[in-house]
């Protein structure tokens, strides 16, 4: 956090740079003692490490961006015990509501941290003699999502902080940055390889950490659920998006998820994508490419990270609301009986279409779907302004049903607690997800015969499994990472020190 002074033109302007690094100091990781039991294997005991060359113990590579420019991070246990500190008021309060006698907790915690990891395009300089680096970043973070303690004699664990804002940047502390391609597997597993190390020797051990004055231990659960769908297939070794293995969650084929389109469960997991992984690397069978790739479902390279099995909730929103916009184009060219339509034609609708919308919604048309034209898009009263367009009453009608039900869906997924924040919805999903279904096959069939986008098969098939085993699928999105993406191209752009050795390390 940047403390930042007001000048009198009420423009906000950086403080010197001598006092920052001393405020920085404290608020960066690095500052407070801890120990581990029992101390983490291959990581160092040493506490007081700050930003590091995220490819330190890396031989440099000759490549055309030189290595030490490429990646900065914090070790990970000490990034966690940093923003552990800055919870340490709420810690408190939190015993303090409950009665909890202070000498008698100092062992017990156990912190829930949801991780986040995304690509990001075009993140040049405006202006700056910088060395040469690719022009796409990806930025790993985290978010402390609970802190809970098991109270001696106690059978059930007591929540003492819960994260209110999941999906702020303010709670989303990066933990590393690197200049890669998401799409350049090798260098995103180098790069993350010792995130991994670290994340899978803290799994074993207790942080020994002093809040509110006395020693108290941790023990930390990670789940991996900010990750998009392509971030999700490349760490779990599943092929691209296109594939026929349409789901993460579950073995389901396109063909299949067109066919039955609300009978699934979630089969997939880390542990079983390493074994099939082991079976298409051994091929013990002796089958041919085709039946090997349909016994591993799809799995083609080793898994790397262990991500949770669950749905993001913004890139659902985003895909589903690019598949309606598809709808409505088809619908206003009255696609369900015609064979083919040409390019031009299709452009027409489409062209009748962003008209429509920049008239009624104020819609300007988006060269990628993003969140903010998808929230829009996917109102009833977008669907109006669409029906005007719409010749056939009963199509109409087809339209609203559809977008009612999809709205009367959507608060399940989206919720930090739909239990609480939208119960009868929660209630009616699977009814309002089957009825959903049953229009796409029957009205619809001419988009959805013999398949299906990626999304909307989760949408339908997997959301209240997901709900009942999690209690949320929203507050386990991406968009946290997402908001600070944002930050980080503005300091990129901005505020970063003008000498090339901090770069990294401001936007950090």
């Amino acid at each position: 956090m940047y403390r930042t002074v007001k000048a009198t033109s009420g423009r906000q302007i950086f403080q010197p740079l001598h006092t920052l690094r001393a405020a920085e100091k404290e608020l960066l990781p690095g500052y407070h003692p801890f120990e581990w039991q029992p101390a983490l294997k291959s990581v160092s005991t040493s506490c007081h490490v700050g930003i590091i060359d995220g490819l330190s113990g890396w031989v440099a590579s000759v490549d055309d961006s030189p290595a030490d420019t490429v990646t900065r991070r914090f070790r990970y246990d000490v990034a966690l015990v940093s923003a552990l500190k800055d919870l340490e008021e709420d810690i408190m309060e939190g015993l303090r509501e409950r009665g909890l006698e202070d000498s008698a907790c100092t062992s017990g915690f156990s912190v829930m941290i949801k991780e986040s990891c995304d690509g990001m395009g075009d993140v040049s300089e405006k202006h700056g003699g910088g060395p040469a680096v690719p022009e796409k970043a990806v930025r790993f973070s985290f978010t402390i999502m609970s802190v809970s303690i098991q109270a001696e004699g106690e059978d059930e664990a007591i929540t003492i902080f819960r994260e209110s804002k999941p999906n702020s940047e303010m709670s989303c502390k990066p933990l590393c940055l690197m200049f890669v391609d998401e799409s350049d597997h090798e260098t995103l597993t180098g790069v993350l390889g010792p995130v991994v190390a670290e994340r899978n020797a803290m799994k074993h051990s207790r942080l020994i950490l002093s809040v509110g004055g006395l020693s108290r231990s941790f023990r930390f659960h990670f789940r991996g659920t900010g990750y998009d769908e392509k971030m999700v297939r490349e760490m779990e070794g599943l092929e691209a998006s296109g594939s026929t293995y349409i789901c993460t969650l579950c073995d389901s084929t396109r063909a299949e998820a067109s066919q039955n389109m609300t009978l699934h469960s979630v089969t997939r997991s880390h542990d079983e994508n390493l074994e099939r992984y082991e079976l298409w690397r051994t091929n013990p069978h002796s089958e041919s490419a085709e039946e090997l790739r349909d016994r591993v479902k799809g799995v083609s390279a080793k898994p790397f990270m262990e991500t949770q099995p669950t749905l993001d909730a913004l890139h659902c929103d985003i895909g589903n609301a690019t598949e309606f916009y598809k709808i409505f184009q088809d619908e206003i060219g009255e696609v369900y009986h015609k064979a083919n339509p040409s390019r031009e034609q299709r452009r027409s609708w489409r062209a009748a279409l962003d008209k429509q919308l920049r008239k009624k919604m104020k819609l300007k048309p988006v060269m990628r779907m993003n969140g903010n034209y998808a929230r829009k898009l996917m109102t009833r009263e977008a669907v109006e302004a669409v029906c005007e367009l719409v010749r056939s009453e009963e199509r109409q009608e087809a339209l609203r049903e559809l977008m009612g039900l999809y709205i009367q869906m959507k608060p399940v997924w989206r919720s930090t607690c739909p239990a609480k924040e939208c119960p009868d919805q929660l209630c009616r999903y699977s009814f309002n997800s089957q009825r959903f279904a049953e229009l796409l096959s029957t009205v619809f069939k001419y988009r959805y015969d013999g398949k299906i986008t990626n999304y909307l098969h989760k949408t339908l098939a997997h959301v209240p499994e997901i709900v009942e085993r999690d209690g949320s699928i929203g507050a386990w999105a991406s968009e946290g990472n997402e908001s600070g993406n944002k930050l980080f191209r503005r300091f990129r752009k901005m505020n970063a020190r003008q000498s090339k050795t901090f770069e990294l390390e401001d936007v950090l």
